[in-house]
């Protein structure tokens, strides 16, 4: 894709940084939303972008996007890309992801999973909550600490990577332009 249509796009679904800056809910933080990095895309905003919406993915709460957002005035970090990150965790993605998270928890803990079978009833249920949030949210953070680690410095290299393979085409490029030049 040109880079001129990935920007088009992106500028198209991220909310005008203006408009929410001067939107009445969010009057409250004052000048905090004016800090460049949070509206800019640049290495370091995306990089903390990745850990900070990486991180809130795993967080087992219907207010991911809040923390998301928060997170990303506090590390000053891109919030549109943090809250984004968010939704990896989707009502289609949630079930096994969580599940993973507390299979990580159970290893971590080195406990055993749950086998009991029990009929289905209210005790039931909060019985079962018993066993299982510890190591459930155990997992969440673990995963959270570990996706937003790899995103975070997967940005940084796949970025240094990017600026690398730019530099070494535009001297191919010099290099070609001096050996056709005439002399």
């Amino acid at each position: 894709m040109p880079k001129e249509l990935i920007q088009k796009l992106i500028h198209k679904f991220i909310p005008d940084p203006d408009v929410i800056k001067g939107h009445k809910n969010l009057q409250f933080l004052g000048e905090k939303l004016h800090e460049p990095n949070l509206w800019h895309l640049n290495r370091r905003s995306i990089a903390l972008a990745f850990a900070v919406g990486l991180f809130c993915a795993w967080i087992p709460s219907p207010m991911q996007m809040a923390f998301a957002a928060s997170g990303a005035i506090y590390f000053r970090a891109n919030i549109p890309i943090s809250v984004a990150l968010v939704w990896i965790t989707n009502p289609i993605t949630m079930p096994p992801l969580f599940y993973f998270a507390y299979e990580v928890g159970l290893w971590f803990m080195n406990q055993p999973a749950s086998t009991e079978e029990s009929q289905f009833s209210l005790s039931a249920v909060f019985s079962g909550l018993a066993d299982v949030w510890q190591p459930f949210l155990a997992g969440c953070f673990i995963m959270g600490i570990i996706s937003s680690a790899i995103g975070y410095f997967g940005i940084h290299y796949y970025w240094q990577y990017h600026i690398n393979k730019k530099w070494a085409e535009r001297k191919d490029r010099r290099l070609k332009a001096k050996e056709l030049s005439p002399r």
